[in-house]
């Protein structure tokens, strides 16, 4: 795949105008009340993979609507003080999986809260949480990115957004976690939610976006005919009267404007080749981004971005930052 988007120099001073709600903030402060009447109930059973330098819980805490959530934590059994702690978010279709699939932050020594998605888990990784909510229940594309999309308050990813602030707020009040060492993480739509928390929740310390989902919106559904960017397209395709009403909910949810609200420490990822999340995309977040910022271009890369040399860069970040 050829390089397909803008070139390097101009995406490095790419800074879209945002298309943001007047009642932008508003919108999340009650979405953030809401969810935080529930108590978040948090439970941790302990379970045995085999795993001999490593505690395992099996968790579930209370998200949007007081539904349970699913994920796991893991934790370094030879530990004394109080952890950093990654809370990481799944990609578009994963679940939580076994915490077989998620080694590496234990055993470098950070906790490491892994949170399962509503409703999603049948792709590379299964998962253990279903969509409880009876909103979003109008006509959608197959997949999740236009569950509930004709209304802000019954699209999928204020369900999903809200779940994840819950998951930073299990691992803020966790006896082995040092609360103000807190970074979450995400690979494509785990990036994106990644953001979307770094906008709304001032203590967390650092996000680790990978070629994030869920930016810039209008310009992501105007030059790839990928999933899942195209599931909007396809239904806009089809509801050619509600455009306008698609792309006013999704604007509560664009990256670009949590990333303007952001502070924590940022270290972002893109690959230039990237279809699926172009990194014109990317770059429009990164380049609102607020707090302070790094960003690892792979200039041969699509959405793989950098794989495991990728994880090499965000291990030698964290414990530059943390060890």
């Amino acid at each position: 795949m050829p390089i397909f988007d803008l070139p390097l120099e101009e995406l490095e001073s790419y800074l879209p105008a945002r298309e943001e709600p007047a009642d932008f903030d508003e919108f999340w402060r009650l979405a953030l009340e809401d969810v935080r009447s529930f108590p978040l109930d948090a439970s941790f059973k302990p379970v045995d993979f085999g795993l001999q330098a490593i505690e395992t819980f099996d968790v579930t805490f209370n998200g949007y609507g007081g539904q349970p959530i699913k994920g796991w934590l893991m934790l370094p059994k030879n530990r004394s003080t109080p952890l950093p702690c990654i809370v990481e978010y799944m990609g578009y279709g994963g679940g939580r999986g076994f915490p077989l699939d998620w080694l590496l932050w234990s055993n470098i020594g950070f906790a490491h809260l892994v949170m399962d998605s509503r409703g999603q888990g049948s792709d590379y990784l299964h998962g253990d949480t279903p969509d409880l909510s009876p909103e979003g229940s109008s006509p959608q594309y197959p997949g999740f990115a236009t569950r509930g999309i004709l209304d802000p308050n019954t699209y999928y990813y204020k369900r999903v957004f809200t779940d994840a602030i819950r998951a930073v707020e299990v691992a803020q009040e966790h006896s082995a976690v040092d609360s103000k060492r807190i970074a979450v993480s995400g690979l494509s739509q785990g990036g994106g939610v990644s953001l979307a928390v770094s906008g709304l929740v001032p203590e967390v310390a650092v996000i680790l976006p990978d070629v994030p989902f869920l930016c810039h919106f209008r310009r992501a559904i105007s030059i790839t005919t990928e999933l899942p960017y195209a599931e909007i397209q396809y239904f806009c395709k089809a509801h050619r009267d509600k455009v306008d009403i698609v792309f006013n909910t999704l604007s509560y949810f664009d990256g670009i404007n949590f990333a303007v609200r952001a502070s924590a420490k940022a270290f972002f990822s893109v690959g230039l080749m990237d279809e699926i999340c172009p990194p014109s995309t990317v770059f429009a977040a990164y380049n609102h981004y607020a707090g302070p910022k790094e960003i690892k271009v792979w200039e041969y890369n699509n959405h793989e971005g950098g794989g495991s040399h990728q994880t090499l860069e965000k291990v030698e970040f964290l414990t530059n930052l943390w060890k």
